[in-house]
């Protein structure tokens, strides 16, 4: 009996390994991998997972429905794009974001939702659509126009520079689905965001100063993410720049295992938050499932296509003929943002061409190794015990 288990355990280990180098050597699935996340998805909000992510984070409520709508309108399903939007506009979409701001509701509601909207109404050209795009861009603008510095609170007194981003790059689609608009909003932004850059990354800062503008915390992973997924639909230049540093400064492969995104600059450490989940050997989960759609948007595909396989194994997903989901399914939070940054595409800009970045065709070789290593292990033990066992004992 001891062999027989002994047999399975080992069957079991070679198996886990080899299915890690599939997934590791295999592309990772594409649109039809994306309907699958985003069935699970359905029926995960159907079933409250919007009102349990609330509990844990201020704005998981929110994200669920946003990222579930997005990525609705990737994959061009403008009756799931609807749907997502009018969870946003409800009572429980805005309750988090009910305190007394310039822009009411603040600046990070009002600029995923009109993002969203921008979407929707790209998709539609329905008269009802467009018209609520030019109400709420026109305020949004109106906001930036009259504000001293260029990011806008999203809570009270409390400003995040990658919030006031979303809601320009919403201003930029405007202006490419109407007639445009805000072109002198978006190059004085621009400007004002360039002279209150971090000092030691030169990225745009995590968190700024509500009455000032000015960095009081470094840039960090989670916000240099989705600022990069943003900035290409924002002004060319400017995001090839600010993508360039934000690689050298973030990028990572702990060990040998990657590639990763730390949550802090490479040479910096910090403590983990509720943004970047528990941080390992520097790396944060979210920030690094995000710069897939950076990379996207950046025009670096190898990146993209390699921080998608490290998650087909990091990930652990399980797939049915008619859903996926990652982690097993206990965090559909972390599957929102993977299937909205596995389908970015430019709303905006044009599509990237392919930049001269590439990251090395080696980065697999460490993680190849320790799989192939771990799936012969348990034969290698086997065969010195035989080899060590007593004639007597045949």
């Amino acid at each position: 009996m001891l062999r027989v288990l002994r047999l399975v355990l080992a069957i079991a280990i070679s198996a886990a390994a080899a299915l890690g180098v599939v997934r590791l050597v295999t592309p990772a699935d594409g649109d039809s991998g994306v309907r699958r996340q985003l069935a699970f998805l359905r029926h995960e909000l159907e079933s409250g997972a919007a009102e349990d992510a609330q509990r844990l984070f201020p704005e998981g409520y929110f994200f669920l429905y946003a990222l579930y709508g997005l990525t609705a309108v990737d994959a061009s399903r403008l009756d799931d794009a609807r749907w997502a939007l009018s969870r946003l506009e409800s009572d429980a979409g805005r309750a988090p974001f009910a305190g007394d701001m310039p822009l009411r509701y603040g600046v990070f509601y009002r600029g995923w939702v009109n993002w969203l909207r921008g979407g929707i109404a790209s998709l539609s050209r329905d008269p009802a659509d467009l018209r609520a795009l030019q109400e709420d861009s026109a305020a949004i603008a109106a906001a930036f126009d009259a504000s001293p510095t260029p990011y806008l609170t999203s809570y009270p007194g409390q400003a995040w520079p990658v919030d006031s981003t979303v809601a320009i790059a919403s201003l930029r689609l405007h202006d490419k689905v109407l007639t445009p608009a805000y072109d002198v909003t978006v190059i004085r932004w621009l400007a004002n965001v360039q002279a209150r850059l971090d000092p030691a990354t030169q990225l745009m800062p995590h968190i700024v100063d509500a009455d000032t503008g000015s960095p009081t915390s470094g840039a960090q992973g989670t916000s240099q993410s989705l600022i990069n997924r943003f900035l290409p639909e924002i002004d060319a230049d400017f995001a090839r720049q600010q993508y360039t540093r934000f690689r050298t400064w973030f990028l990572a492969a702990p060990l040998g295992l990657g590639p990763t995104v730390r949550e802090y600059p490479v040479g910096v450490d910090g403590p983990a938050n509720v943004d970047s989940g528990p941080l390992v050997l520097g790396t944060s989960l979210s920030a690094t499932v995000v710069t897939i759609a950076a990379a996207r948007l950046n025009g670096d595909p190898s990146l993209a296509r390699g921080l998608a396989q490290f998650g087909e194994v990091a990930g652990l997903p399980v797939s049915t003929p008619w859903s996926k989901r990652y982690a097993f399914g206990a965090a559909p939070i972390g599957d929102a943002f993977l299937a909205w940054s596995k389908t970015a595409r430019p709303w905006v800009a044009a599509p990237p061409q392919p930049a001269s970045r590439v990251l090395s065709r080696w980065w697999q070789l460490p993680l190849l190794t320790l799989f192939v290593a771990v799936g012969l292990t348990p034969w290698l033990i086997g065969a010195a015990r035989r080899r060590h066992r007593p004639a007597s004992q045949g």
